[in-house]
């Protein structure tokens, strides 16, 4: 199961404002700055232009698909994010597969099925960290366009055209921080997570505990309480067992998956007790949470902007008309503190880092 995967209260607004907001949607300018203006067509996207965005010239034979590792709340808004890059790039069809019931091989199952029908650029959220390389190297070897969204592969090696996903030790540390300053800066606090053997598990663990070695011994944490993102009903058990054992010596409580934060909302909001929850989603629940003051603060992520880029990046390679300058890079998809103070804008921020995705990527693409 996905261990750190809201689902955005606001992404319905989100997939509708992409499609009003001036996003270069229709193009990419890959001028490099140290360009004077002779850049040559084939070497320089914009075509010795002053940096305009190049049209996408026919995306047409572009059949996208988007394919997350199973049913999960998180992944909704893709699918309408994949319907708006249809319409936008003009593509040629577009699906969106959640039937791999987290299982690799079953998944694996799904991307040939796909394949076999047609689709030629892909999305994908891999299951298995460590095994989901295996899958972007045969696709590769196909000639299709491949991006990992919203995870990874575990290790250094990324075989996929790109990654595109959130940071999860960067954002994992700001809901730390989040929670540190909630308390006032000294405490005990417990961290609440996904799958153990996940290697992104591990990496939020990691950011969390450097901001808590960061106090110098004023915060001190409880062991990490891990596997509880399977469903809410699992969460919801772990939650109350914790606050049963523990409430009286936590002062704070940082998740970093759905069910967590959500089980964790609500049980501190029935136990009474003074806990300080920081939250990794804008679910609506915890939005309104936020607003009434029954959750500190939450770490929001970016899925829309995940599946727009990422139709939009696909869109170029599947084409032709663009390539990697460094196949297999990295880029962070942004992570957004939502405190009652921003809580009615914080969205604005996500779209602005929509835009940068795109600025950012444009800079790794050579086009036509």
């Amino acid at each position: 199961m996905p261990t750190y995967l809201p689902r955005p209260a606001s992404w319905k607004t989100a997939v509708a404002g992409l499609a009003v907001v001036a996003l270069a949607a229709t193009g990419c300018s890959t001028k490099n700055t140290s360009d004077t203006g002779s850049g040559t067509a084939g070497d320089d996207a914009s075509a010795g232009s002053t940096g305009g965005p190049v049209t996408l010239k026919d995306a047409s034979s572009v059949k996208l698909a988007l394919i997350p590792g199973g049913a999960h709340p998180y992944f909704q808004p893709w699918k309408a994010t994949a319907e708006l890059d249809k319409t936008e790039f003009k593509l040629g069809d577009v699906t969106f597969d959640e039937t791999g019931e987290w299982d690799q091989s079953k998944q694996n199952n799904v991307v040939s099925s796909l394949a076999a029908r047609g689709f030629n650029a892909f999305g994908i959220f891999g299951v298995s960290p460590t095994d989901i390389n295996t899958t972007f190297e045969d696709l590769k070897s196909k000639g299709f366009a491949v991006g990992s969204l919203a995870s990874c592969p575990a290790g250094d090696t990324n075989s996929a055209d790109f990654c595109l996903s959130t940071d999860v030790e960067a954002a994992a540390y700001k809901a730390a921080k989040a929670t540190i300053d909630a308390i006032g800066g000294e405490g005990t606090i417990v961290h609440l997570t996904g799958n153990n053997v996940d290697s992104n598990t591990q990496r939020r663990i990691a950011g969390v505990k450097k901001a808590v070695a960061e106090t110098g011994g004023k915060v001190t944490e409880l062991p990490v309480v891990t596997d509880i993102d399977k469903d809410l009903q699992t969460a919801q058990r772990s939650v109350a067992d914790l606050l049963a054992a523990k409430g009286k010596d936590i002062k704070g409580i940082v998740t970093t998956a759905y069910n967590p934060a959500v089980a964790a909302a609500d049980g501190v909001a029935g136990s009474k007790l003074p806990i300080k929850v920081v939250a990794i989603d804008d679910d609506a629940k915890i939005l309104s949470g936020i607003k009434s003051g029954g959750v500190s603060a939450t770490v929001a992520q970016n899925p829309v902007g995940q599946a727009y880029v990422g139709g939009w990046l696909l869109a170029l390679l599947g084409s032709k008309q663009c390539t990697m300058k460094t196949p297999g890079v990295i880029v962070d998809s942004g992570s957004f503190v939502v405190t009652k103070d921003n809580v009615d804008t914080y969205d604005d921020e996500r779209k602005a880092k929509t835009k940068e995705l795109q600025t950012e990527f444009q800079s790794q693409l050579s086009c036509q």
